[in-house]
């Protein structure tokens, strides 16, 4: 089973049910692949839906994460500080390199600064590279 870690911007255009990466969402729902998050993660999940719908989606998306049986919780025991443009987005790649995850998905510029080759590897993906993977279970 694919697990992987999902950046908020990578997480907020997959939740409406007429947006085309839905699939993302629902795969996790139904347990065609394994989201790993950490408590940093869901902090700014909830805050950042918030700030985009309100209080009520917020609520109802994070709880249908945190309560999903496809869905891992992952410590954090160290912190890598790889990214330094934007020293949140690590929040991420922590939970990645700890989880030992597939795939790291996002949009964001600043993971562009992480490569596979590097100490440790971190594979990110684009939303779009990721829902062909999903598109393909």
């Amino acid at each position: 089973m694919i697990r992987f870690v999902l950046d908020t911007s990578a997480l907020i255009p997959s939740i409406s049910k007429k947006s085309r990466f839905r699939p993302i969402y629902d795969a996790i729902l139904d347990g065609k692949v394994k989201l790993v998050i950490s408590n940093d993660i869901v902090s700014e999940y909830f805050e950042k839906l918030e700030e985009k719908s309100n209080f009520i989606v917020a609520e109802h998306v994070v709880d249908s994460l945190i309560s999903s049986r496809h869905v891992e919780f992952q410590a954090i025991h160290f912190f890598w500080h790889l990214i330094e443009n934007d020293p949140d987005d690590n929040k991420f790649v922590d939970c990645y390199i700890a989880a030992g995850a597939d795939y790291l998905v996002s949009n964001d510029r600043h993971f562009r600064v992480l490569k596979p080759d590097d100490f440790p590897p971190v594979r990110v993906i684009s939303v779009e590279e990721f829902l062909k993977i999903i598109e393909a279970l």
